[in-house]
């Protein structure tokens, strides 16, 4: 690792989420790491982040901060250009964390990740709900080996709620060109990286991914994946942007017992003696399996962007292990490549690894057609439809 007692880092993107990076690290949040820079193509965020940040140098291209006078990037721009960034700063000799996702593409990743591997250089990704208690606990208890072999895994996660203002905030929103994708690739993310973190990955994924089902948007706002694991299993994963009130809740059944998280309580049915053993050996055709049942209430979130920012620093200056290695990240991202690739191809069960090649050419084809806002808002409906509604 490198001799530094200081990690000089620059943010990439004064946005959102860029801008709330920046503040943590002028704040000295972040033990270790100072902010040395901000970059951003446009004139007015970079006005605000002079005046914000007198003494921190702020650039236009991100090029400039290959220099040497940077340790470490964190890349806060539109997804496509994530992995096209991280690449040249991992071979420009700089520590970089994206954003989530990784990028939109499974082969883009692919390339920055042998750039890390080539430069020796910390590639990590922000999935910061991995320093959640009650998830870190569920992936304790599943990797284990607790629960047994897993026959279902289900997350519900609908409370992704957004308004068609939210979409039309920044041109680049809810396009094929400029986001790749929907509310699977910006706002779940986060479940989909840990539904895999916590139960593994699946060997095939089969989706449905709804295009302005809610919104007046060219992308998915409603998607379901069903995944079938190497042993056996099911798997189902369903959100959307466009139910309120919605729904968080990870089921996972295994044939030692069962947890279910929602609402912060992790609760666990622990079977006292497998359920495949008594299936098979039980003398009476309904058994009551002896169980405990207890639960774990976590009242906090846990570090979240900060923690890993401060994982980071801590794996350049003292080599501590990465909780969200971009490694991982092409996990999460190969869950939502393949479910659209699924739906492009008449919503075909797509086997994993997947064809990183056959995905690229369906996007760049939608890329190509990609609409501006102006034109999405033509788009008819964006409201559900009287036809899908129940008359009790």
């Amino acid at each position: 690792m490198d001799t530094l007692h200081q990690v000089r880092a620059a943010v990439i993107g004064y946005g959102g989420i860029g801008s709330a990076h920046t503040a943590s690290l002028a704040q000295g949040k972040v033990e270790g790491m100072t902010l040395a820079a901000v970059c951003d193509i446009n004139l007015a965020r970079r006005a605000i982040a002079e005046e914000r940040f007198p003494g921190v140098r702020v650039v236009e291209d991100y090029h400039a901060l290959l220099d040497g006078s940077i340790d470490a990037v964190i890349i806060a721009v539109p997804h496509p250009m994530h992995c096209e960034i991280a690449e040249e700063c991992l071979r420009g000799g700089v520590h970089v964390l994206s954003e989530k996702p990784l990028d939109i593409s499974v082969t883009a990743a692919k390339k920055a990740l042998q750039a890390a591997e080539e430069s020796d250089r910390i590639f990590a990704v922000m999935l910061n709900q991995r320093t959640a208690p009650i998830f870190q606990r569920a992936r304790e208890i599943v990797q284990s080996g607790a629960l047994g072999n897993l026959k279902r895994t289900v997350w519900i996660i609908t409370n992704w709620y957004r308004t068609q203002h939210y979409y039309d905030s920044g041109a680049w929103r809810a396009t094929w060109a400029g986001e790749g994708g929907g509310v699977l690739l910006n706002q779940a993310p986060h479940n989909l990286d840990l539904w895999q973190w916590i139960c593994g990955m699946p060997a095939s994924v089969t989706a449905y991914c709804d295009v302005a089902r809610y919104h007046r948007i060219e992308v998915e706002d409603d998607a379901t994946l069903m995944t079938r694991y190497a042993n056996g299993a099911t798997g189902l994963f369903v959100t959307s942007t466009g139910e309120f009130p919605g729904t968080n809740r990870l089921e996972i059944a295994g044939d030692l017992g069962k947890l279910v998280l929602e609402d912060g309580v992790l609760k666990w049915w622990k079977l006292r003696e497998s359920e495949h053993d008594v299936r098979w050996h039980a003398d009476n055709s309904m058994p009551q399996i002896p169980l405990d049942y207890t639960e774990e209430r976590f009242d906090g979130g846990g570090a979240q962007h900060v923690g890993i920012l401060q994982n980071l620093a801590n794996a350049i200056l003292h080599g501590e292990e990465l909780l969200s290695p971009a490694a991982d990240g092409l996990d999460e991202l190969t869950l939502s490549n393949a479910a659209y690739l699924s739906q492009w191809t008449g919503n075909a069960c797509i086997d994993l690894p997947l064809d990183g090649a056959a995905f690229d050419a369906q996007l760049r084809e939608h890329a190509a057609h990609s609409m501006t806002h102006e034109e999405m808002a033509s788009i008819p409906g964006g409201e559900y439809q009287d036809r899908w509604q129940t008359r009790w």
